[in-house]
């Protein structure tokens, strides 16, 4: 399929536009801003975009939504196909201003398959308006799933937690923390859950799911995923992954 970029499709007089893509493993889309909405979906592979404000993961049967101006960055995981859609603002208003991954359901995976294929000047009152209407309507329904790292603002706890990312501990610790930015317990953890809107265990188990989730689907073991974030092993790393995504981290093996 042809490389179709968002920008192209900025003007175009519809309120929804698919645009479809197959990308080769570990390809890497530079930062970028466009001004309608994206819905980005893979239906083969993983995404995982970056923003200023914070790291979204979407696997299998989950779909990022990227409002308009945000400034992000994408890497794939594996060979990826992407399909998505760019929805004006006012077509879609309930997704808002923040980015959240969202579930797809069969429908919703089939109504992004299909509007991949439409032409981009489609016939609004035909068959192929229906179904971006009906696109619309699902993805307003979709459930959000709680598959986000936000960064803090505060530039040495924004550091620390970029560093983290980079090697994450399930073992981490607020007094550990605490201790290295010079603060005491309670204003560490005050301070974090306003920048951040988590709690701190919250957000480390946020970071050990967003770095395990392309690693699952790399087709990397369990155990050694387990091991890497620090978990006494595979048992426990599955109970914390089934408790926070109520499904096993088998699921996202290829």
């Amino acid at each position: 399929m042809p490389y179709r970029s968002a920008a192209e499709h900025e003007d175009v007089p519809r309120p929804v536009v698919g645009i479809g893509n197959d990308y080769p493993p570990s390809f890497e889309l530079a930062e970028h801003r466009h001004r309608r909405g994206q819905l980005l979906y893979a239906a083969n592979g993983v995404v995982a975009v970056s923003t200023p404000q914070g790291a979204w993961v979407a696997p299998p049967e989950r779909a990022v939504w990227i409002p308009g101006g945000t400034p992000h960055a994408v890497r794939m995981v594996g060979a990826v196909q992407t399909r998505s859609v760019l929805i004006e603002p006012s077509a879609c208003p309930a997704l808002g201003g923040a980015c959240r991954v969202v579930a797809v359901s069969p429908l919703l995976r089939q109504l992004l398959l299909s509007a991949a294929e439409i032409p981009v000047e489609y016939d609004e009152g035909g068959r192929d308006g229906l179904v971006m209407r009906l696109l619309v309507a699902e993805i307003d329904r979709a459930p959000v799933i709680p598959i986000a790292v936000p960064f803090p603002r505060h530039a040495a706890l924004a550091a620390r937690c970029h560093a983290f990312l980079e090697r994450p501990r399930a073992t981490a610790t607020i007094d550990q923390w605490a201790d290295a930015l010079a603060m005491n317990r309670r204003r560490f953890t005050r301070l974090f859950r306003r920048e951040t809107g988590m709690s701190f265990a919250e957000w480390r188990q946020q970071a050990c799911l967003s770095v395990a989730l392309p690693r699952l689907a790399a087709g990397e073991p369990i155990t050694t995923i387990a091991l890497d974030l620090g978990y006494d092993g595979p048992a426990s790393f599955s109970t914390m992954f089934k408790r926070a995504l109520g499904v096993p981290p088998s699921r996202y093996r290829p």
